[in-house]
């Protein structure tokens, strides 16, 4: 008995938490799946119906506007964001004095949460409290920057608040990969009289391919389900200008009462979320195979 506990114990410690797993994230998944398939709204039906429910959601206006704000939010947010982080890393890959304080200056609104982040900022852009309100009371009356409540630019007041608060994150996971470069090729590249610039560009950055990579799943995650950082800075508006998938399918679960629309735009985010999981981890696998 003592011999088969010993054998068997790690297996009966992790059984519960994957029935636990199994039961409430993947059983969950499979019931999403299933109600899409139906004619659901204010309460489930479980009668299979076909693509009824994706033929509504891709006919909603609202939804186009959704996704259409996923690749510009998505786009924008990831780009720049490791762009700033890249050029962050490698200033402070100099072993200037101050680094240690200055790490910790960027790396702190990422301890901030979504929530505290969208309502920081959303006295910041406020047209009558924030930003525009203190440059025209230096005397600059004609400014403006009114972005949170215009429709057409309210999507970039989500993009400069998600930026402000991942960047600093970006930096320090771009400084980790650059101080992991081995030195003695850069001592190497110095000597033969290669510019600073051109070592960065063609020995670096190149040997930070799987961080790059890891960078862009990280902030993949964190755009495709981007909510509350929504929610607490324009709240979805103005009207639905700055709903992402994420709030339209709260919105019909919770507000609506539209289940099976709720369902089909988690499915659709789900399908997203594969086309770029899925391509990381087989290479991943292929990688470690070789």
């Amino acid at each position: 008995m003592t011999k088969w506990l010993e054998e068997h114990m790690p297996k009966l410690v992790l059984a519960p938490s994957f029935i636990v797993v199994l039961i409430f994230v993947y059983g969950f998944i499979a019931w999403t799946a299933w109600v899409s398939l139906t004619r659901s709204r204010l309460l489930p039906r479980y009668e299979i119906d076909g693509l009824i429910q994706y033929d509504r959601l891709f006919a909603s206006p609202r939804w186009d506007t959704a996704f259409t704000n996923l690749f510009v939010f998505g786009f924008l947010f990831i780009v720049i964001a490791m762009i700033l982080g890249l050029i962050l890393a490698i200033l402070l890959d100099q072993n200037i004095r101050t680094e240690g304080a200055i790490r910790t200056i960027y790396l702190y609104p990422m301890a901030l949460s979504m929530i505290v982040t969208g309502t920081a900022w959303k006295w910041i852009l406020n047209p009558g409290l924030g930003l525009e309100a203190t440059v025209r009371g230096w005397g600059f009356e004609d400014f403006t920057f009114n972005w949170l409540v215009d429709p057409d630019m309210a999507i970039y007041t989500v993009v400069i608040a998600a930026i402000w608060q991942s960047s600093g994150f970006v930096m320090a996971l771009f400084l980790a990969g650059l101080r992991s470069v081995d030195q003695e090729i850069i001592k190497a590249a110095q000597v033969d009289g290669i510019p600073t610039w051109r070592v960065y560009t063609a020995i670096i950055i190149p040997a930070m391919a799987p961080i790059f990579l890891s960078a862009f799943i990280v902030l993949s995650h964190l755009a495709i389900k981007s909510f509350d950082l929504v929610i607490a800075l324009t709240g979805g508006g103005p009207g639905y200008a700055t709903d992402l998938p994420a709030t339209y399918m709260y919105t019909m679960a919770f507000s609506r009462g539209d289940i099976g629309q709720a369902a089909s735009s988690a499915m659709i985010m789900m399908m997203v979320v594969f086309t770029i999981v899925v391509p990381y981890l087989y290479s991943e696998l292929r990688t470690k195979d070789d």
